[in-house]
This record gives C-alpha cells, sequence and structure tokens, in this order.
C-alpha cells in the first residue's frame, strides 16, 4: 500500500474506555449488592446499560472501532483468569455455586478464604489481582464474558474489536500458588495455556469478531532470550490457526525494544505501539526492522495515562512518518484510557481557559478522532481544531501559575546537606528508645481510620453550605476523640490521629500547596471500586500554611501515648496526581519535598515526636527499564531525604509502602534512611519481611499482619502465626506490628475486631520472646 493509501485508510480507536459511568454508577451497584441491596440481575442490568452508554459516547464522537472485554466488575486480569479456568483451589467451590459471587470472592475474599494477591499494574496506580499457578495448573477457555460483550456491541451495529490480556503478560504476571516451590516459573505453562486462547479466539470470531486484541505490555519491560522466545513461539502458535480473527498486539507504557522484531515477524496481522513514553525509541526500532509491510499499525500518540491536551501538529508529525512504515496507520491513545477520568466537561471550579489545557477519556476521544481526520483526509479539514490547540498550548506554557521565580530560587539552593540527616541510624535509634520508651514488638496503625457517614455527610454538608466550617470542625473533632479513645481502649502503642479531615491522602495536601489543581468529578479506578480523583500538578508548588499541625496536636492533647503525624511524600504526591509533562519529574519532586519539609519542621517544633511520611508509590513509578532506574531512584530517595532530614535525632521517621513488589528495590528502601517502614505483607505471606532479611537492612520495620483490603477479620492467631513469621527474618528489637495500609476503606466494626486481634498477637508474641 502506497502511503497515500495508507493514510486514507485511518481510522480512530481506542483499546479501553474508563468503566464506573459518569456518577460511578458501577461502584454503587457493586457496593449495593454486596450489602444486598442490590440483586445480581439488577447489578447485570446496569452494568449492560454502562458498556452501551460508553460505546454510544465513542461511536458518536466518531471512533470507528470500538473495545469490547475492556469492562470488568472488578479487575481485567482476574477476568482472564476466569477466561482459561485458572481459579484457585480454595474459591472453586464459591465459582460453582455463584460464578459472581465467587468472582468476587477471589476479588475480595470472605471470612473463610482469603483473596488473591494485589499489587500494581506495572508503573500505573491501578492494582490487578494476581494470577496464582503451579506445575499442576489446568487451564479451560470460558470465553462466555468476551463472546457476549461482544455481541452486545455488534448489536448497536458497531465496528468492535475484543480486548484480551495476552498469553504471555498473563503468565509473567502470575505468581507460583500457595505450597508451589517460590523458584517455579508460570511461563512454562504457556503451552498448555495457547489451546486455551486458541478456543476463546476461535469462539469471537464465531460471534462475529474480526479483529481481537491481544495486550502484551510486559513486553516493553526487560526479557531474557527464553522470554523472548516464549513470545516468539506464542505469536507464531496464535497467527498460524485457522479458526481465528485477525490478530492486533499492542504494548503501551515504554519501548518495545528486543520483543519488536520478535512481533514484527510474527504472523500476525497488526501492532499496537506507544509513540508517547517512547516515541523516539519506537520509531527508530520500527524503521529498524523496515517497518510492517503488508500490516495494520495502531499509533498511540494521545497520551492515555496523562490530562494533558494533546499537541496535534506534533502527533501528525509522528503520523506522518509512520505512514511510510506499514500497510495502514490507525490513531489511538498510548493505552487503555481506563487511567485517565471520564469528562474534563464536567469540571465547573477550575477556571475555563485553564481547563483548555485539559484532556480527559472524553477530550482525548476527540483528539484522537481529530487526528485520524486530518490523517486521512488532510490538514485543511482540521485548520480549526489545529488554530485552537496551538492557542490551548501557548495559553500553557507562558502562564504565570506554571512558573514562580521564588520557588524556583529555592529549590536551585538546595545542597547534598540539606537531604542528609544530622547523625546516624544508630545514634538516632538509640535517643528514639530513651525519648518514646516504647515496648518490644510495638503497634500501631498505617494512618488513616473508617470514614463515617457521620463524617461524610458533614463533609458533603459543608461544601453544600448546608454547615458552617465550626460545625464540619466540630464532627471531625468527634471523630478523632472517637479513634482516640478506641486505640487507647484497644492498647495500642503508637496511636494516629485517624484522617477524619482527610478526604484522600494525596487531594488533601494537594488542595493546600499552590501549583496544584483539584477537579470534582475526576475520578480514576485504583482497584475493584475504589475510585480516586487524582489531582492535577499544573505549576510550581509552595505551602501558604501548615496543613496537619492543628489537628495531630489537638489529637495528641487527648492522650499521653505518641501520636504520628501524617504525610504523604514527594514520589507519591507526583505519582498520585497527573504530574505536569513540561519539567522533569527531579525538579516537581524538588519542589514538592521542599514544601513538605516545612511541614515535618512544623509538626516537630509542636511537639510531635513521631512523623510519618508515606511513599507506597516508590515503587509503582519504578521505571519498567532496569537501565532508567537508577538515575529515578537517586532523585526518588533524594527528594524523601530532603522531607524528612531537618528533625532532631529524637524524633522518629516512619515511611509506608503498600501493594507492590518490593524486592527489587529494597536498597532503595534503604537510601531513604527513614527510622521505621511499615509494609504490606498479609497476602504475600511475609515475603518482603524475607527480602529485607537477606538485604541485611539495618533499620525497623513492620510488615503488615491485617490484610485490609479484605472485609474479613483476621484472628489473633492467624495475625500472631504472621508476625512469629516475620520474627524469623527481622529480629524482636527492630519488628513493628501493624496493619498493611490505611483502614479508610473498612467498616468500624471489622476494624475494631482486627486491631484488637493485633494488639492480643502482639502481646500472645511478646510473652515468647
Amino acid at each position: 500500500m502506497t502511503t497515500k493509501s495508507a493514510a486514507a485508510a485511518a481510522r480512530a480507536t481506542v483499546y479501553g474506555y474508563p468503566r464506573q459511568g459518569q456518577g460511578r454508577e458501577l461502584k454503587k451497584a457493586i457496593e449495593g449488592h454486596w450489602k444486598g441491596r442490590v440483586t445480581a440481575d439488577a447489578l447485570r442490568t446496569a452494568a449492560a446499560e454502562l458498556r452501551r452508554t460508553n460505546w454510544r459516547q465513542l461511536a458518536e464522537a466518531g471512533v470507528d472501532e470500538v473495545p469490547t472485554g475492556d469492562f470488568s466488575y472488578y479487575d481485567h486480569v482476574l477476568d482472564t483468569t476466569v477466561m482459561v479456568g485458572a481459579i484457585p483451589d480454595r474459591h472453586r467451590a464459591a465459582v460453582a455455586a455463584d460464578p459472581l459471587e465467587g468472582y468476587f470472592a477471589m476479588a475480595r475474599g470472605t471470612q473463610e478464604v482469603a483473596p488473591l494477591e494485589m499489587t500494581k499494574w506495572f508503573d500505573t496506580n491501578y492494582h490487578y489481582l494476581v494470577p496464582e499457578l503451579g506445575p499442576d495448573t489446568r487451564f479451560a477457555a470460558d470465553s462466555g464474558k468476551q463472546v457476549s460483550e461482544l455481541k452486545e456491541a455488534l448489536a448497536l451495529e458497531l465496528t468492535a474489536r475484543p480486548v484480551l490480556v495476552g498469553p504471555v503478560t498473563y503468565l509473567l504476571l502470575a505468581k507460583p500458588a500457595p505450597g508451589v516451590s517460590a523458584d517455579f516459573e508460570p511461563l512454562t505453562l504457556l503451552d498448555r495455556l495457547l489451546p486455551v486462547y486458541a478456543e476463546v479466539l476461535a469462539d469471537l470470531r464465531a460471534a462475529g469478531a474480526e479483529w481481537v486484541q491481544l495486550d502484551e505490555p510486559a513486553l516493553v519491560q526487560d526479557r531474557t532470550p527464553a522470554e523472548l522466545n516464549a513470545a516468539a513461539r506464542a505469536y507464531r502458535d496464535l497467527g498460524a490457526l485457522t479458526d481465528r480473527p485477525k490478530l492486533l498486539v499492542a504494548s503501551y507504557f515504554d519501548r518495545l525494544g528486543d520483543a519488536l522484531p520478535v512481533l514484527a515477524k510474527a504472523p500476525v496481522e497488526g501492532l499496537a505501539l506507544d509513540f508517547t513514553e517512547a516515541a523516539a525509541a519506537n520509531l527508530d526500532a520500527l524503521a529498524a526492522v523496515g517497518g510492517l509491510p503488508g500490516k495494520r499499525l495502531v499509533a498511540g500518540v494521545v497520551n492515555g495515562r496523562n490530562i494533558w491536551g494533546n499537541d496535534l501538529s506534533a502527533s501528525l508529525a509522528t503520523l506522518g512518518t509512520l505512514l511510510g512504515l506499514a500497510d495502514r496507520v490507525d490513531v489511538s491513545a498510548s493505552c487503555s484510557l481506563l487511567h485517565v477520568p471520564l469528562d474534563a466537561a464536567a469540571e465547573r471550579d477550575i477556571e475555563p481557559q485553564i481547563l483548555r489545557w485539559l484532556a480527559f477519556a472524553r477530550q482525548k476521544t476527540a483528539e484522537i478522532v481529530t487526528l485520524a481526520k486530518g490523517l486521512a483526509r488532510g490538514t485543511d479539514t482540521i485548520t480549526a481544531q489545529l488554530s485552537a490547540n496551538r492557542a490551548d498550548l501557548a495559553s500553557r506554557a507562558h502562564s504565570p501559575i506554571t512558573h514562580d521565580p521564588a520557588v524556583r530560587a529555592r529549590t536551585a539552593a538546595v545542597t547534598d546537606d540539606d537531604a542528609r540527616r544530622c547523625r546516624p541510624y544508630p545514634e538516632r535509634a538509640a535517643a528514639q528508645r530513651a525519648h518514646l520508651r516504647l515496648p518490644a514488638l510495638p503497634t500501631t496503625t498505617i494512618g488513616s481510620f473508617p470514614q463515617t457517614g457521620e463524617l461524610r455527610s458533614a463533609r458533603a454538608d459543608l461544601r453544600a453550605g448546608r454547615i458552617d466550617t465550626a460545625g464540619y470542625e466540630e464532627r471531625v473533632g468527634a471523630e478523632i476523640r472517637e479513634v482516640i479513645a478506641f486505640q487507647e481502649k484497644a492498647g495500642l502503642d503508637v496511636l494516629v490521629h485517624g484522617e477524619a479531615e482527610r478526604n484522600d491522602m494525596v487531594q488533601y495536601f494537594a488542595e493546600r500547596l499552590t501549583g496544584y489543581l483539584a477537579t470534582q468529578h475526576g475520578w480514576v479506578q485504583s482497584y475493584g471500586t475504589r475510585y480516586v480523583r487524582p489531582p492535577i500538578l499544573a505549576g510550581d508548588i509552595s505551602r501558604p500554611e501548615p496543613m496537619t499541625v492543628r489537628w495531630t496536636t489537638y489529637a495528641q492533647s487527648l492522650t499521653d501515648r505518641p501520636v504520628k503525624g501524617m504525610l504523604t511524600g514527594p514520589v507519591t504526591m507526583l505519582a498520585w496526581s497527573f504530574v505536569r509533562d513540561d519539567q522533569p519529574l527531579a525538579d516537581t519532586a524538588r519542589q514538592v519535598a521542599l514544601a513538605l519539609r516545612e511541614e515535618v519542621n512544623d509538626l516537630e517544633a509542636a511537639g510531635t515526636s513521631v512523623i510519618q511520611v508515606d511513599e507506597p508509590a516508590l515503587r509503582e513509578t519504578l521505571p519498567l527499564r532496569a537501565a532508567d532506574r537508577p538515575a529515578y531512584l537517586e532523585w526518588a530517595t533524594r527528594a524523601f531525604r530532603l522531607t524528612t532530614s531537618g528533625v532532631r535525632p529524637d524524633t522518629q521517621i516512619h515511611t509506608h509502602m503498600c501493594y507492590a513488589e518490593f524486592g527489587d528495590i529494597v536498597q532503595a528502601i534503604d537510601d531513604l534512611d527513614a527510622d521505621v517502614i511499615s509494609l504490606e505483607a498479609a497476602r504475600s505471606h511475609m515475603q518482603v519481611a524475607r527480602e529485607l532479611a537477606a538485604h541485611g537492612y539495618p533499620r525497623e520495620a513492620g510488615p503488615g499482619v491485617y490484610d485490609i483490603h479484605s472485609p474479613r477479620v483476621p484472628s489473633a492467631a492467624e495475625a500472631a502465626d504472621l508476625l512469629r513469621t516475620g520474627l524469623k527474618a527481622i529480629p524482636a528489637e527492630r519488628l513493628w506490628v501493624n496493619p498493611d495500609c490505611g483502614l479508610k476503606t473498612r467498616d468500624w466494626p471489622e476494624t475494631r475486631a482486627s486491631l484488637e486481634n493485633l494488639v492480643t498477637a502482639a502481646r500472645t508474641v511478646r510473652t515468647e520472646l
């Protein structure tokens, strides 16, 4: 096909779309079902209506080919586990009895069985449920969801493309099942899994699929020759099938690297590549392999992970270069639009000119359609859009919001000594023990406590003007008093104030720092029915006034036990925001760190002896390629130390991390130089404790003994067993006892019971020392 004909054939498509609905209807329906207020049939009806709404929005916007199968009640990797029949033994009876309730049991657990482990989806803030596999795993195809959703879209007379997690990525994301040797490699099951994918592909073809997309984002990571050979074998075998649709293999989040020639030579009909995160690298690699003659290329030129408007002219230039490298070039976002909010037009509190800088899922869809039109019909057909886009980009570049000379001067003045504690850890530890006088195996929580209905109502009443600030603060004070009283009665050693005043651990701070924008409706799925509103980091950052001192000191006035000050760390403030793309992340991290440093110092001056600076996103933001990691970890750990290094030796600095694989960043955890770290460990059975021990981690640690992302209440005996496992790796004088994460999402009854059991477990094990 000539370049001209390749351009004329260009179509607009996306890989996935936000699932929740404009008003988070899916969340409300699912949680209503869990509470017995919404029947299974009503839930299915609500889900089907949301899918139809999404497809109609896409089609009306001009998208030529809509995705199916991207919708999920909880997680698309869990959906894949169901599709291939890899149900853990402990959940098989529940799934057989009621597939929907069994599905939720795998996701959330029950009082009788634990859920699947949960961790981050590559370097995003989305969490997936980790498949559990072993040498005895037998797969069986169940394409019911995928086929039925395809048929729903086809019934609307839409061109639809089912989207599946690819077989190689599925196996690379899996882990050995409980009881299976830790050195078992799930990829060895590939030959057993491929026939199941072949059956699903045949079912989709029979249902009317012309194309099926197989997502292989794991191939943008560093891969061994054996793993690349497995990918080659997988797509050789799938491509050789006669009873199948055309195959589009998609990668995103980084450069495809050594996997690109493997996929380019595979007998598949198309590839989808990311031309935002790794545009130059993927362009060069594509040219080096001689392009994709005879194949379809879906070019991800609109950033699917951030909310800034696209530079249409730059994207058109990239697309023009690609035209000579494939038989047909289509236009898409770089990845699923799952990672951005639904519609910027719903935001009424952002200044209209600033709002024009932003593009949520619906605006990104419009950008994709505009680019496809300009590519297929010529730029003279999109003159008005190009002109408006140039004006919006110029407005942002020259806005005083983005540049504060005072902040930049302060950041430039930072020295190495500013990011170094004044005493080495052994001296600090001795000073802290003398000052805090804590028992062996001290107990604490991570920070947040359940947000009650009364508190949420008070927050809504404040926003609506039904109560004044004084009335709202009275409610917050009452919640803090209850949290402190419960912790004292339960016997916890280091208390927290419960964060009653906070809507979210990032948004709360963003609303109090200059340079951030907050949204009202910018919800993004984090996991299951947990949605967050990431703030927008739009300009230079400073702290006008203290943010946490008032309520922390109030809580401390209610008890003689130490109360932790609670802050969110600089890397997490970036990772869980939509970060600015007009300067290096390291520069932005330093600005945030300096603002937080002021808060840390003010907390100490107000009498706070224990200060926790959470960095759960340190691992999440780790670059996918090893070559890119040292530079990132250097500025990320430096930003944390810059935040925390201005305190006295007897002030104890804690940090917290959760729901990620920590083994490959243990040195970075060490480099944070925090006095105490708490980490998720319950679902992974203390794996992180063993990793810390293998590294020789010299400071104190609290691997979690209570999985807070499940409604089940762990018994005291269960928590004690986990604690004994932790003691095999971490000596008692350096081991803390705590939950995996904050308790905001839990209800009070299960929180009380779980923490009482946690304290009982700690006391039991103390007597054994």
